[in-house]
């Protein structure tokens, strides 16, 4: 078989030589700038890592504050799994030694309170609850308490409600910690659990003024509040009805809802 000559016999370049020319000439090219912008690469790297130092600094401040909040949780935590160990091998000597101490430390807590030194009376309360054996459950809901309304007096109102929720638990009947939680309640919006409290607190005691007053008060709220978040949420629907029924030439006032006897809603077709 007779091989195919690529090379043409008067000396003009055949096509496989300018092929070859022309991808060798690409090539060379592509390499110079491959490495103009492995350069220009490096030196925007540099200036990056140069310009990150401030954001850098910034995260580190961040990190900080959530250290901050993570110890200020961690100082207020009460581990009661540990004090049930604990309190395995106690004597009864040692509980009533143990809640005489946490008595005393109260007694201390409730001074600080009642000197404004409401920071300092928390730490005391919490210090007071990791002595208290868990046996005494009343004791520790007092304290609980105190510690919610020290608390409170520092605007840490989820903690104060959390506090008070715990008090409840330990003693459902503590008509001063429901008292205190149905307030904090109201104070953050929360009408239906203010209500619920301040029923609890007139089936334990029918005569308390401030629940009667807040029984009579917060169910005409809590339906102005329904009614509002009802109009709003009727809106909402309705902007997404015509959303959906526009390209058929169509709105929600093509539709009219009427009650029924059920007490709910038919909904009727009108051009």
């Amino acid at each position: 078989m007779e091989t195919v000559d690529t090379k043409s016999e008067n000396g003009i370049p055949t096509n496989e030589e300018i092929v070859d020319s022309l991808v060798k000439s690409l090539e060379s090219s592509c390499q110079v700038e491959r490495e103009k912008i492995d350069v220009k690469d490096n030196e925007n790297m540099k200036e990056s890592l140069s310009e990150s130092s401030v954001p850098l600094e910034r995260d580190e401040n961040l990190n900080g504050q959530e250290n901050d909040k993570q110890k200020s949780e961690e100082d207020d935590f009460i581990d009661e799994e540990f004090l049930k160990e604990q309190e395995k091998s106690l004597s009864e000597e040692d509980r009533v030694r143990l809640n005489s101490e946490a008595a005393e430390l109260k007694k201390t807590g409730n001074e600080q309170y009642k000197n404004c030194q409401f920071q300092e009376a928390v730490t005391t309360y919490t210090l007071a609850l990791r002595t208290c054996p868990l046996c005494y459950n009343k004791d520790r809901a007092m304290l609980y308490a105190n510690r919610g309304a020290a608390k409170l007096s520092i605007n840490l109102t989820e903690s104060a409600i959390d506090d008070c929720s715990k008090a409840i638990e330990l003693d459902p009947d503590y008509v001063k910690a429901l008292m205190r939680r149905a307030q904090l309640y109201e104070k953050t919006d929360k009408l239906d659990e203010a209500l619920a409290d301040y029923k609890r607190i007139l089936e334990l005691d029918s005569t308390h003024k401030e629940a009667v007053m807040a029984n009579m008060r917060l169910p005409p709220l809590i339906n102005e509040r329904n009614e509002k978040l009802k109009t709003e949420m009727l809106g909402k629907l309705k902007d997404l009805g015509n959303m959906v029924l526009k390209p058929f030439g169509l709105s929600t006032n093509n539709f009219q809802m009427v009650p029924n006897e059920s007490g709910g809603y038919s909904i009727s077709f009108k051009q």
